[in-house]
């Protein structure tokens, strides 16, 4: 039987409401450590707000929870450097070079000058981008790009990364070798928690969740989800189960 030590998130009636409006109403979930946890929902549903309540951005109104082993009521900020996070919005600065944006950000998680050393050579070797390090980050393609954000992301080496729209924008063979380097990641031991409008980016994780106006109405692996309600898609199961939605898209 499984504890809470085996659950990287842990989350039980979680709630966020804004005056008279539920954004968030009493989720429960668990996600197992090394898990690839795929948090689908369409706009509105309140995804995004769960979320910045599991990274310590916002205090729930309700609910309790613990991520990365932190309480997510009493140690917010703690959160914060046991975690990793991309955003598909703003990941990069774009007028740094890709080394001062690695060394930036590595600093900015704690990490001590031989470490940053250390990693950002690891980092060139691996994603082969050495001939890239002093090139501007508004100058790489845009595939470099989001391998280097998830990069910058992950540099120290957090328990959890969350990647919220990580591959929009960038084509189908962008996305499958950003999807590779997500496989090492959990490979690796990282939890990795991700939203995504790509329906069929969901058969990739362990477990996918679905929100609808606020609710988890479905959760479970895609094989069993799909044989649930008896498609051959995941973009089968969404359509069925945010059908009644009454906010979003």
């Amino acid at each position: 039987m499984m504890n809470d030590k085996d659950f990287a998130i842990s989350v039980k009636g979680l709630t966020k409401r804004f005056g008279s409006f539920t954004a968030v109403d009493h989720i429960t979930f668990d996600v197992t450590k090394g898990e690839i946890f795929g948090f689908l929902g369409a706009n509105g549903a309140g995804k995004t707000t769960a979320m910045r309540m599991l990274c310590g951005l916002s205090k729930p109104t309700s609910g309790d929870g613990t991520v990365a082993g932190c309480d997510i009521n009493r140690s917010p900020e703690l959160i914060k450097r046991r975690i990793g996070y991309m955003s598909q919005k703003f990941s990069l600065y774009e007028e740094l070079t890709v080394m001062e944006n690695l060394r930036l950000f590595a600093t900015v998680y704690g990490m001590k000058s031989e470490a940053i050393s250390q990693e950002t050579e690891r980092i060139f070797t691996l994603l082969d981008m050495g001939d890239m390090r002093n090139t501007l980050v508004k100058d790489i393609p845009a595939g470099w790009k989001q391998k280097l954000a998830l990069t910058v992301a992950t540099i120290h080496n957090p328990e959890i990364v969350f990647l919220d729209e990580p591959t929009g924008g960038v084509d189908p063979i962008t996305r499958r070798k950003f999807w590779e380097m997500i496989y090492r990641l959990s490979a690796r031991g990282m939890t990795v928690f991700v939203t995504t409008h790509y329906l069929d980016e969901a058969e990739y994780c362990n477990r996918v969740s679905i929100m609808v106006d606020g609710r988890i109405t479905a959760l479970d692996t895609p094989e069993r989800l799909k044989e649930k309600y008896n498609v051959t898609t995941m973009d089968e199961v969404f359509r069925i189960v945010a059908k009644g939605a009454t906010r979003g898209d």
